[in-house]
C-alpha cells in the first residue's frame, strides 16, 4: 500500500535561505546551491501615514510577518522532501535607513519605525544645513544631508517623543535599522538579542565613517547621540557575528549574512567587478554601480554607500542613485486614483498609446533623491490637455521613474569617467516589458533582465552561504539564473532621446519651490506625534 510520507532523498541536498524584509511586504525564500528558489512566502503589512509625508511601521508587525513567512515557507519545504536540517544558514536583508528604537530593558519599540521614504524631518534638516561642517559630512560618510538618512529620523524621535528621551536618559535607548531590529528579536529580544549591523547598512546611517567602517566619534558628536546604544559594526558575512535564531520552526539555524536591499541585490546579480552596475525597481528605484575597494566621494549628487563587506575581504564600494518613488507611483494610480485595478495592468495601459501624448509626471511625493536632492517638490503632473487620457497617465508614471534612472547614470557617468553599455535591472517594476523597453529607450543602453528576478533575496543567501562554505569563490556564482535572460534594445534615436529628457527636466524645475520648508507652510513638517 503506498505510503503518504514524502520520500527523503538519499543524498542530502544544502539550502540557504534568505529573510527578504521590504517596505510594504516581507518574504522568505530557501534556495537550493544552483540558486533557484524551491520555497517561499510572502506577507505584505500594513503601511501607517499619521500624516502627510509621514510613513509609519509597526515594529512588531514586521517581526510578526518573518515568523509568518519563515513557517510558511517551511510548510512547502518540508512537504518536499526535505528537512529543517537541510537549511545550513539564513540571510537577512531588508529595508534602509528605516528607523527603529527601543528599550533595552523590556525589548519593547519606544515608537513606530520611521520610514526611509518620510519627509517629517524636513525643519531639522533645514536647521542642520546651517551648521558649520554641515557641506562636508558627505566626506565623512558618504551621505548628504536630506530626510533619507536615519540620522535624522534619530534626531526627530529624540526631539519629539518622550519616551524615547527618557529611555536615552536612563541609559535605555537602543537604535537600529530594520536589520539590527531583527537580529535582536530573532536571537532572544530583552536581555539575549545580540545587537549588530553589517557595513552595507551601517553606510545609511551617517554615523559610520565611511572610509574606516567604524562610528566616527565626530560623526556621533555632530549629531549628538552620544548615549544611544549603537548595534556593533560586523561584516556582512560571518559565520559568528550574528547568532542563531532562538524560537519557531527554525530554532538553532544559525544567521550568517546581512545586506541592505540594495546591496543584496548588486551581488545577487553578481557585480562583483568594478564598473558593474544594476538597477532594482521596488517601492523606489536604486541604481548601485560596483567602485572597488575605495570609496569614491561624488561630486554629482550620488551616494557613496559600501556594496558589501565579507569577512577576510577587503570591503568594496558603490556609487548609488535613490529614486524615493517608483513602484509606489504604481500603487498611487491603484489604489489613490482608481485607474488600475492591480500594479501588473499599468504597463497594459501605457501600451496602447505610442507615447504620452506630452504629459510628464513628476513623481515627487517625498520631494526628489538623487541627483536632485530637492526637498520642497511635489508631485506634479504636467501637459494634461482635453486631449489626456489614463492611458497617457500610466505611460507618463513608467516614464518618471525611466527618466530619473537616467539622470542618475548621467551623474554616475560624470563621477566614474566611465560609460555603461548595459544595465542589469531587477525588482517588481521589472516585470513589465513596457517599461524595460522605455527604460532602454529612454537611456540608450541595453536592458539585461534575468529569469530569476529575486536578486535581493539571492544576494544575501549568497552571503550568508559564503560564510558557511555552500559556496566558496565569487565565480562559482556568476552562472547563476543567468540562462535565457531577457535583453531590451534602445529603439529610438539620440535626437528623441535628448528632446524627452529635456522636456523632462524642464518639468523638474517647474515642480520646485511648492513647499516653503522655511516657514512650515507644509503639514508634513515638525508636528509632534498626537
Amino acid at each position: 500500500m503506498p505510503s503518504d510520507t514524502p520520500k527523503v532523498p538519499a543524498v542530502r541536498e544544502i539550502f540557504t535561505a534568505a529573510i527578504d524584509q521590504g517596505t510594504t511586504s516581507t518574504r522568505f525564500i530557501i534556495f537550493d546551491s544552483a540558486g533557484i528558489p524551491r520555497a517561499s512566502h510572502q506577507e505584505e503589512f500594513p503601511q501607517h501615514y499619521p500624516h502627510a509625508g509621514w510613513i509609519e511601521h509597526d515594529p512588531q508587525d514586521i517581526v510578526s510577518t518573518v515568523y509568518t513567512c519563515i513557517e510558511k515557507a517551511l510548510e512547502q519545504f518540508l512537504a518536499l522532501g526535505f528537512v529543517v536540517d537541510d537549511i545550513k544558514a539564513v540571510g537577512i536583508t531588508n529595508q534602509r535607513e528605516t528607523t527603529v528604537v527601543w528599550d533595552t530593558e523590556t525589548g519593547k519599540p519606544l515608537y513606530n519605525a520611521i520610514v526611509w521614504s518620510d519627509t517629517r524631518t524636513k525643519k531639522i534638516v533645514s536647521k542642520l544645513r546651517r551648521i558649520k561642517g554641515a557641506e562636508t559630512l558627505h566626506k565623512l560618510c558618504g551621505l548628504p544631508l536630506s530626510t533619507y538618512p536615519s540620522s535624522v529620523k534619530l534626531s526627530w524621535l529624540l526631539h519629539h517623543v518622550p519616551q524615547v528621551r527618557e529611555a536615552r536618559n536612563n541609559d535605555r535607548l537602543a537604535f537600529g535599522t530594520v536589520d539590527s531590529w531583527l537580529l535582536y528579536c530573532l536571537t532572544g529580544g530583552a536581555g539575549k538579542g545580540i545587537h549588530v549591523t553589517d557595513p552595507s547598512n551601517a553606510s545609511r546611517t551617517m554615523f559610520m565613517n565611511i572610509h574606516t567602517l567604524e562610528y566616527d566619534d565626530y560623526l556621533i558628536n555632530w549629531f549628538g547621540i552620544k548615549q544611544v546604544k549603537l548595534p556593533k559594526i560586523v561584516p556582512s558575512s560571518d559565520p559568528e557575528a550574528y547568532g542563531k535564531i532562538c524560537t519557531g520552526v527554525l530554532a538553532g539555524v544559525r544567521i550568517t549574512g546581512c545586506l541592505g536591499d540594495q546591496s543584496a541585490a548588486l551581488v545577487g546579480q553578481c557585480a562583483f567587478t568594478p564598473g558593474m552596475a544594476k538597477n532594482t525597481y521596488g517601492t523606489g528605484c536604486f541604481l548601485l554601480y560596483n567602485t572597488g575597494t575605495k570609496p569614491v566621494i561624488s561630486t554629482n549628487g550620488l551616494l557613496t554607500t559600501v556594496a558589501y563587506a565579507f569577512k577576510g575581504q577587503k570591503p568594496v564600494y558603490a556609487l548609488e542613485g535613490s529614486i524615493a518613488v517608483a513602484g509606489s507611483a504604481v500603487k498611487f494610480l491603484r489604489d489613490n486614483l482608481g485607474i488600475i485595478k492591480h500594479s501588473a495592468e499599468v504597463g497594459e495601459l501605457a501600451a496602447k498609446v505610442k507615447d504620452s501624448g506630452g504629459v510628464i509626471f513628476v513623481t515627487a511625493f517625498s520631494g526628489l533623491f538623487a541627483p536632485y536632492w530637492i526637498d520642497d517638490c511635489r508631485g506634479t503632473i504636467f501637459g494634461i490637455t482635453q486631449f489626456t487620457r489614463k492611458e497617457h497617465i500610466a505611460r507618463a508614471t513608467l516614464e518618471a521613474t525611466c527618466y530619473q534612472t537616467k539622470a542618475i547614470l548621467d551623474a554616475m557617468e560624470k563621477d566614474s569617467g566611465t560609460a555603461l553599455h548595459t544595465l542589469a535591472v531587477d525588482g517588481g517594476m521589472s516585470n513589465s516589458d513596457v517599461c524595460m523597453q522605455l527604460q532602454a529607450d529612454v537611456m540608450g543602453i541595453d536592458i539585461q533582465r534575468p529569469t530569476m528576478r529575486e536578486k535581493t533575496a539571492l544576494g544575501v543567501a549568497f552571503a550568508a552561504g559564503f560564510a558557511t562554505t555552500v559556496w566558496k569563490e565569487f565565480d562559482e556564482l556568476r552562472e547563476i539564473n543567468e540562462a535565457n535572460s531577457n535583453t531590451f534594445k534602445p529603439r529610438t534615436d539620440e535626437a528623441a532621446r535628448t528632446a524627452g529628457f529635456e522636456l523632462w527636466t524642464r518639468a523638474v524645475k517647474k515642480a520646485q519651490g511648492w513647499i516653503d520648508v522655511e516657514d512650515g507652510a507644509d503639514t508634513d513638517g515638525d508636528e509632534s506625534p498626537q
